[in-house]
């Protein structure tokens, strides 16, 4: 029908290209419908880049617009409106020829041009590079995507063309563009709900990756097939009569799995083909919603489901939208076998995912499609919106990214019912999140199918969680260990990123404070932060956090507000011995092995009424006048609920070889050799004893002792030979 009205449209007049042309248009099918002004804004795309490419050749020899010619072939299978069609046609000419945006723009539309702009830089990232351009990279294809999805789409199919034709490159660029489709386009496929597109991918890097294990794989399926055919008409047969008795057109059919996903279950189960008992999944695609059940019932009458392997992706569809029910049963030798049930429209969306919502985008008798793709997508615009909120650094946000990519699903559900889909191994702070960020926020407890549980508690499919919320509860470092979804650890290291950056303005001001008053110009607090701009910020604030992270060296800092105190460098601010250099020193000298805020420098303080050591569980609270100082989390002595705002995030930095003072009180029965005992097993084990005092009453001997240990194992060690040599009453730190 299309091809008929050319005549009229189009002025033809070489046969090569009129060949070609129709060949795009054969490709759309007779549902979609081209206007006259449509047609004739194809063939002038076309022609453009015909004439752009002219000379121009691929590895193979082609002409290279024989490739555009093909990536806006796929992009009309994939369901793409005429827009993305023609950008696909023009997507490699504002990078490989003299077409300009402005060109395109003035002859097809923003629209187009812009579609070719953002397919051009992502055709200048380069993965496998150094980590930080790798991450700056995927962020910026994140966010370009995320503008038109469309961009992505044209991406996917320029890749997979390439792909097939990448035995023309030499041996290493294959590997490179292998790996980067492996790891970056066939999961972003998946996210997308593209999994035909997705196995392509993966079965043609794992030819290029692992061309022997491939050959195998091929070879041993190929050998096997007539066998596994026979076992699947068996299989069929008495469905496929129930299915005519209750009058479902439909026939089922095997479809044998994909060569890669077969490798991966051969490294995870340790077995060989010949092994697997499903290489191959029976697919029953029907026509009404309502038959996907009257089929599962069926197939569960004429064979025995295996419980643990039911799952009903209809009821509650993935996040990238695919819909099926899936059980598998055993077959009349035993044998386990995947069935997979669900409608053709269901069927489509499996195949392309997003793509197959993209026309009706167009169509204003289909609303709701819109809605449907915004829910199949709603996780790339999450993720979308950290990029551009968060400033973290590019190798965190790879993490995220990966996060993302790599999911898989378990559904869990609130107490009114509604379901959320989550990480595998997410816990009840990422179930909190999901809800919504307030309530992770102030997440203080969970009960999950009824019972209170931990906070690390690993989610399982179909728990029902119910979160307990606290307006004085806050997120902590701990829960980052413990996490999942990107969404959680981002809104985390969000908050306790601007509770150190309090932390360490406090501090910093206590530092210049104290700073100040030793050189007796207290006065000028007021100058630096009425004038931030000597020091080159804009705002005192940050002078003081820098301070304390160690990155302004305070009485150089000084003299950019009192140029008299230059004068008096020998006795006030001599760099080698200042007051602030002894202050300083002391108290870093001190921390030994404590990171505030992942800051290895800050300034620290023990207090004798616990003496941490590491190992033991800290936290740290800014002290006016001392720096941050370190409490046991158990401490009585530490302020816990009276100041709040001043806690800040700390932890050990086991890198550091460094001793520290422990007290001990030691009770013993009295008896004699009582102290060369204790001192021998203690210095067996080359612990310094710093002091010792030991007293007696009524029988029972009571021994103060001072040690220099390293760390809380060694405590351990020592406390164990102290019960094996001496059996003591009891044992504590003081």
């Amino acid at each position: 029908m299309i091809i008929d009205s050319l005549k009229n449209i189009l002025p033809f007049t070489d046969s090569k290209i009129d060949s070609d042309f129709k060949k795009i248009l054969k490709k759309f099918p007779e549902q979609y419908i081209l206007k006259s002004e449509d047609i004739e804004l194809l063939y002038n795309a076309y022609t453009l880049g015909l004439e752009a490419h002219k000379g121009q050749k691929r590895k193979s020899g082609e002409d290279y617009f024989t490739h555009c010619i093909s990536v806006s072939k796929q992009l009309i299978d994939w369901n793409m409106d005429l827009s993305t069609v023609i950008a696909g046609l023009l997507h490699d000419t504002i990078e490989d020829t003299i077409i300009t945006y402005e060109d395109l723009s003035s002859k097809f539309g923003d629209e187009i041009a812009n579609l070719v702009k953002q397919v051009s830089k992502l055709s200048g990232i380069k993965y496998r590079n150094v980590e930080k351009r790798q991450a700056e990279n995927f962020m910026q294809m994140f966010l370009s995507i995320s503008k038109d999805l469309r961009v992505i789409i044209i991406k996917f199919s320029d890749r997979l063309h390439n792909m097939k034709t990448l035995n023309f490159l030499p041996k290493d660029k294959q590997k490179r563009i292998a790996l980067e489709t492996l790891e970056l386009y066939a999961p972003l496929a998946h996210r997308l709900g593209m999994n035909k597109i997705k196995m392509e991918y993966e079965d043609l890097c794992f030819k290029i990756l692992n061309s022997n294990s491939y050959k195998k794989i091929v070879s041993d399926v190929n050998s096997t097939k007539k066998q596994r055919q026979k076992y699947i008409d068996r299989f069929i047969k008495p469905i496929s009569i129930q299915l005519k008795k209750y009058n479902i057109d439909t026939i089922p059919f095997g479809r044998p799995k994909h060569y890669y996903s077969i490798q991966k279950k051969i490294e995870s189960k340790g077995k060989v083909v010949s092994e697997l008992y499903d290489l191959v999944a029976v697919r029953i695609i029907v026509n009404k919603l309502e038959d996907c059940y009257i089929v599962l019932g069926i197939i569960h009458q004429l064979y025995t489901p295996i419980q643990k392997r039911f799952k009903d992706y209809i009821a509650t569809p993935k996040s990238n939208g695919y819909q099926s029910i899936h059980t598998t049963v055993f077959g009349d030798n035993g044998e386990m076998t995947e069935v997979q049930i669900r409608t053709k429209e269901m069927d489509k969306l499996a195949e392309i995912g997003v793509a197959a919502h993209w026309r009706y985008k167009e169509n204003k008798n289909h609303p709701s499609k819109d809605k449907e793709l915004d829910k199949h997508i709603s996780w790339l615009r999450d993720l979308v919106e950290m990029l551009q909120d968060d400033h973290r650094n590019p190798q965190e946000m790879m993490e995220l990214l990966k996060i993302d990519l790599f999911d898989n699903e378990i559904f869990t559900f609130s107490p009114k019912g509604d379901v959320h889909k989550l990480q595998v191994n997410s816990t009840p702070i990422d179930f909190a999140f999901a809800i919504h960020t307030q309530v992770g926020m102030r997440c203080k407890g969970a009960k999950v199918n009824g019972k209170l549980v931990p906070l690390n508690t690993q989610l399982k499919n179909g728990d029902k969680i119910d979160i307990i919320t606290s307006d004085n509860h806050f997120p902590n470092q701990a829960w980052l260990k413990i996490v999942q979804t990107s969404k959680a650890k981002t809104h985390i290291k969000r908050y306790i990123k601007k509770e150190e950056e309090i932390a360490s303005i406090i501090l910093g001001k206590e530092i210049v404070e104290k700073y100040l008053r030793k050189i007796s110009r207290i006065n000028l607090m007021k100058k630096i932060n009425k004038h931030p701009e000597l020091l080159g910020y804009n705002n005192s604030n940050l002078i003081y956090s820098n301070i304390a992270k160690g990155k302004i060296i305070i009485d150089e800092a000084i003299l950019k507000y009192d140029e008299s105190l230059i004068d008096q460098s020998s006795t006030k601010i001599d760099k080698g011995d200042s007051l602030t250099r002894k202050f300083i020193n002391k108290a870093r000298g001190i921390a030994k092995g404590v990171k505030v805020g992942g800051i290895t420098n800050a300034l620290i303080y023990f207090p004798k009424c616990c003496s941490p050591i590491p190992g033991d569980s800290i936290i740290g609270y800014v002290t006016k006048g001392k720096g941050v100082t370190i409490h046991r989390t158990n401490c009585k002595n530490a302020p816990i609920d009276k100041f709040k705002n001043r806690y800040i995030e700390v932890e050990w930095d086991f890198a550091r070889n460094s001793s520290f003072l422990v007290r001990l009180k030691i009770k013993i029965e009295d008896r004699k050799h009582l102290l060369k005992d204790l001192t021998e097993s203690t210095s067996s084990m080359n612990i310094n004893i710093k002091s010792v005092d030991i007293s007696a009453s009524d029988g029972i001997a009571t021994c103060l002792m001072i040690i220099e240990i390293y760390d809380i194992k060694e405590l351990n060690r020592l406390k164990k030979r102290i019960y094996k040599n001496i059996n003591p009453i009891d044992f504590k730190r003081v």
